[in-house]
């Protein structure tokens, strides 16, 4: 056997993050100490993301074991390594329950890696696990632990504007933009030129905020203008309107920190388009606060969800605040919300629907996994619009981070893409002091 090949031991959070990781290795092994299967077992009953993770990973391994025994390598398929499952068994050497403590799954697990790390001496055992505090402790025991890569982006990209600024164009250029409304690209925005990209194009004085519409090879003008009562305070704002109300698009990514507006221009737009679709929904991911289950909030259902969607019914009352109690689009709001043509819910609560003729609005999608995005996208119907708003580096989930996250995964992944626009927000417009907390604390 090549000693270059290696042995992967995956914890319950790979597995749950990903319920196709086991055949993400190449050509490596990879095990799963029993400790990991009791805890899947605890997982495999519910509606959540994680439960259905949960079910499909036992049922892998039903299909693969067949017959056969679960504590002899197995193989996983062409290309592929072999797979087993470690019986629980103290290590000859160092045993993470007396350095640890006893009675965790945690040290268990651990030590089904080292058994491996002393059984197997022509292949590396590494632990592959998304808790950050697991792989600090195998690795203080000797072990080599690592993250699961699988779906993580470079964190560059991420990070970069999703803006273009070409300077030096002609003056008689822009001014015709901005006159006539579009000119053919022919050549003027050379290697930025990008499907759905939004560019700030100046020389001196003049400029102008423009869009490239791949499906005509035009650079179009972009304006700012009043969308259901809300007008964009700066350029981010009017190309995250355009993509927004661009029927083209079918998929918007609106990336940016608290207080950017991600949340307030996708719900505006989505009441200007209310014609087009038969329902409004915005959504946002559950995470218990302090780890804790919302079980343990007082109250029935709705008393235990109040308070993580408060933020959006702020949203939606600030957008009837710019209206009279008797205008006509203050009326409409009222009216959507009683006949339940806008609903705002826990993204839990709609697991299953069917999403066609809707404007789906997924805020705090960084708390998402790229499993849980593409479930929500692969389940688009006709006349579907879905919108994902976040911040990539506000992560209240503790298995993900900035580059492991739906949001970025999302963004990483579709950039290009005809039916796909991303636009990074960059300038805080809550208040001073919000732009400064995000500046300097």
């Amino acid at each position: 056997m090549a000693k270059s090949q290696k042995i992967f031991v995956l914890d319950t959070s790979v597995l749950l993050h990903d319920f196709d990781s086991i055949s993400n290795f190449d050509e490596h092994f990879v095990a799963i100490p029993i400790t990991v299967l009791e805890e899947l077992d605890k997982f495999k009953v519910g509606n959540d993301t994680k439960n259905f993770s949960a079910r499909e990973v036992i049922r892998f391994i039903d299909k693969l074991s067949g017959n056969g025994s679960l504590q002899d390598w197995i193989p996983l398929g062409p290309g592929l390594g072999n797979f087993k499952i470690v019986m629980e068994h103290t290590p000859l050497k160092t045993n993470a329950e007396e350095v640890y403590g006893s009675h965790k799954n945690d040290h268990k697990i651990i030590n089904a890696a080292l058994v491996l790390q002393e059984k197997e001496k022509r292949k590396s055992v590494v632990l592959i696990t998304k808790d950050i505090n697991l792989r600090i402790k195998a690795k203080a025991l000797g072990l080599v632990a690592e993250d699961y890569q699988t779906g993580k982006v470079h964190s560059d990209e991420i990070q970069a504007s999703s803006t273009y600024n070409i300077d030096g164009l002609e003056s008689s250029l822009i001014r015709e933009i901005f006159t006539k409304g579009s000119v053919l690209e022919e050549g003027h925005l050379g290697e930025k030129k990008e499907v759905n990209g939004y560019y700030i194009l100046k020389n001196g004085k003049t400029s102008a905020l423009a869009f490239y519409n791949h499906l005509t090879d035009r650079i179009d003008r972009i304006e700012k203008e009043f969308v259901y009562g809300i007008k964009p305070k700066n350029a981010e704002q009017a190309f995250a309107f355009h993509a927004l109300l661009n029927n083209d698009v079918k998929l918007v990514a609106l990336q940016g920190v608290a207080g950017t507006g991600k949340t307030l221009l996708a719900l505006a737009a989505a009441l200007e388009q209310q014609k087009l679709f038969n329902q409004v929904i915005l959504a946002r991911p559950i995470v218990p606060l302090s780890n804790k289950e919302i079980g343990f909030l007082p109250g029935d259902a709705n008393d235990k969800i109040g308070p993580y969607m408060e933020p959006l019914w702020d949203n939606l009352k600030f957008i009837k605040s710019q209206f009279g109690e008797n205008e006509k689009k203050h009326k409409a709001i009222m009216e959507m919300q009683e006949s339940g043509k806008i609903i705002i819910t826990p993204l839990a609560f709609i697991r299953g629907r069917s999403l066609s003729n809707i404007m789906f609005i997924i805020d705090e999608a960084q708390n998402l996994t790229p499993h849980e995005v593409k479930t929500i996208i692969t389940r688009a119907g006709e006349n579907t619009k879905i919108v994902f708003t976040g911040d990539v580096h506000q992560i209240d989930t503790p298995y993900l981070d900035e580059n492991s996250n739906g949001l970025a995964y999302l963004i990483d992944r579709l950039k290009g893409e005809s039916l796909f626009a991303h636009v990074k927000l960059e300038k805080g417009e809550r208040s001073e002091l919000a732009n400064l907390a995000n500046d300097l604390l």
